[in-house]
């Protein structure tokens, strides 16, 4: 597929410099490995304290200094809902930001191939499921993160219109819920796996005979390895060109409580899993259409079962250095 500027995908320069933004995130760690280990040699990062990506000037003069041929922008203010529910204004703010920020320093300095990483949250609440790309802006929001949903679909728009006025090869890619080595356990901030991980394995060394998780445990959920999610947007910067965001999952769901069950073997929790049913589900389902990306010749590798054993042995080894 060649675009307005001539543009055809194919094999990226492994000698040619390659900036991820937000390299040190559960995302952008993953990414700056994968690409690693494909070989790139001039990979270039900087952490939030060496460049705040919220100061455009900064940003601009750091980017003029690299001058990446290939960027990543993972950068992002994230949390889960109770953070995106109680700081709404921060989250709408400090991710347009980012986002602004990078995405017109890469178009000053002619960035060849840019992807900017988005999230499903982008879609709307009641989407017909499997959710397809072309859901967006079909519908209303989840409420408890509509303003970092709005920066993302910003994030979308911004590439789509350097594209039509610019003609640069910019994509855009939406994963699923991802999960792996450096997610956030914290009890405040953590989404529903590490959640998991933490309460099963606190569980255990504390010797509990029962376990209470939110909810009925029948909401229905896609979850997938960081390392597959970087390895298939290195897949999509050498593969797919287009105006339209690609969905990034395995195509297949989880119920909440199979999850469950799946972590409590990974940790080796023999007592029982209760369940408040007097606390929220959420949506009753959340899947992505992946067949533009399968299409192309990607599909996830690690199985969920897999991932999460290895995820748990992480967690564990953190927490042995800490102790």
């Amino acid at each position: 597929m060649t675009n307005s500027s001539g543009f055809t995908p194919g094999p990226l320069d492994r000698d040619s410099t390659f900036y991820v933004a937000g390299h040190r995130g559960l995302a952008g760690s993953a990414l700056w490995r994968s690409l690693e280990r494909e070989g790139f040699t001039q990979l270039v990062g900087r952490t939030s304290s060496e460049l705040d990506l919220k100061d455009r000037s900064a940003t601009f003069a750091y980017i003029r200094k690299v001058q990446p041929r290939y960027v990543i922008l993972a950068a992002a203010k994230v949390g889960g809902i109770l953070a995106n529910n109680t700081y709404p204004a921060d989250f709408l703010s400090e991710n347009l930001q980012i986002q602004v920020n990078v995405l017109d320093a890469a178009k000053e300095m002619g960035v060849e191939r840019l992807l900017f990483l988005g999230s499903s949250c982008i879609y709307p609440k009641l989407a017909a499921q499997p959710i397809r790309e072309e859901y967006l802006l079909t519908g209303h929001l989840e409420p408890t993160n509509d303003a970092y949903a709005i920066a993302k679909i910003a994030g979308i728009l911004h590439v789509q219109a350097i594209r039509r006025q610019h003609g640069l090869a910019w994509i855009s890619a939406m994963p699923t819920n991802l999960y792996g080595p450096g997610d956030n356990f914290s009890p405040q901030g953590s989404h529903v796996l590490p959640a998991l991980i933490r309460r099963y394995a606190e569980a255990v060394a504390a010797g509990s005979a029962s376990v209470t998780n939110w909810g009925t445990g029948s909401p229905r959920r896609e979850f997938l390895h960081v390392d597959d999610m970087a390895e298939a947007c290195l897949h999509l910067m050498e593969h797919y060109d287009g105006p339209e965001q690609v969905n990034i999952g395995t195509g297949t769901d989880i119920s909440i409580a199979e999850l469950a069950g799946l972590v409590s073997d990974a940790v080796g929790f023999s007592g029982t899993t209760e369940w408040d049913t007097g606390k929220p589900d959420g949506t009753p389902q959340k899947l992505l259409d992946v067949s533009k990306l399968t299409g192309s010749g990607w599909s996830s590798r690690i199985p969920l079962e897999k991932g999460i054993a290895e995820v748990v042995e992480w967690y564990r080894l953190q927490e042995s250095v800490r102790q």
